[in-house]
């Protein structure tokens, strides 16, 4: 049997979070509605940040308990950086949610405006205040930040232990600028795997150096069954110079099921819905931090 790999897709947040113009609820559900008639299984459909900060994540609460009510069977979760969005989440239903810290002390400042200190000290709220949540964390500048450079394993291993010691056991390792390379993903992995076996870990990796699907493969090689991507490879993150895109789930779809793994997607259906997504939003994305990818693997 072909090993089954898990598409996380979390385009209707990060592939939509930086849109100049708002892309309108109804809108933003039918490419979620699209990805589930795809076969996608699990997403991170939006974040419960203030729409001062991300203005396209402003109807967080309508995507949803819309979401929630569509698609009951899926693995839907929403990005949270404080209780205060954690606990929105959960009142609304969500069960899942993903708490975000930079390994980087700087990205983390810009990002969330908070110290590391501060950032596990609201975690452990979050666990203690909702302990049926299901939380995870993504971990920002794992592989490099554009403030302060590639970070030593030694860190990045300190860190996880920080997350671990509150009970926390999924991990996202996020590749923010995408300046990540797939030696550096190997070493990375095999290392928190081999030290944190009991926990359970993905890959968020940007595709700023046209490195997404190599890194990407490299870490599903090393032992990593669930990845992060976006349809037509859209997004990057408004508070990270240089983070330009993420790797295409098309693309990426179309890679493993030539290589003989198992997405349970239907990557036709899927690249239909990734052409169909970039003529709606070309024209409206802006900022170098913004990449549109056009799917260009052929059904």
């Amino acid at each position: 049997m072909s090993r089954h790999i898990n598409i996380v897709e979390v385009g209707p947040r990060d592939g939509f979070q930086n849109l100049c113009s708002y892309l309108p609820t109804e809108q933003k559900l039918h490419f979620i509605d699209g990805l589930a008639a795809a076969g996608v299984r699990h997403m991170q459909i939006t974040s419960f940040v203030s729409p001062k900060a991300i203005p396209q994540m402003q109807d967080a609460a309508d995507v949803t308990v819309k979401s929630l009510e569509r698609h009951p069977d899926l693995d839907l979760l929403a990005l949270v950086p404080n209780l205060r969005g954690a606990q929105r989440a959960a009142e609304l239903g969500m069960k899942k949610v993903a708490n975000v810290i930079s390994l980087s002390a700087s990205h983390n400042q810009a990002n969330i405006r908070r110290t590391h200190d501060e950032s596990f000290a609201e975690l452990a709220k979050m666990r203690e205040t909702l302990p049926d949540l299901d939380i995870s964390v993504d971990i920002a500048t794992a592989f490099g930040c554009p403030f302060e450079g590639k970070p030593s394993l030694q860190s990045l291993l300190d860190f996880i232990e920080r997350g671990h010691a509150l009970g926390i056991t999924e991990f996202t390792l996020c590749d923010t600028i995408g300046v990540a390379n797939p030696a550096q993903v190997r070493t990375v992995v095999d290392a928190v795997r081999r030290q944190f076996p009991d926990c359970q870990f993905q890959v968020h990796i940007h595709d700023t150096r046209n490195m997404g699907m190599a890194c990407t493969l490299a870490a599903i090689e090393s032992g990593i069954d669930s990845v992060q991507t976006t349809l037509g490879g859209l997004g990057g993150c408004p508070f990270a110079p240089g983070a330009s895109g993420n790797t295409a789930t098309e693309d990426l779809v179309f890679m493993l099921h030539e290589m003989g793994f198992d997405t349970g997607i239907s990557f036709p259906d899927l690249l239909a819905l990734a052409k169909e997504e970039v003529a709606t939003i070309s024209g409206v994305y802006s900022g170098h931090h913004i990449n549109i990818k056009a799917p260009g693997a052929a059904a």
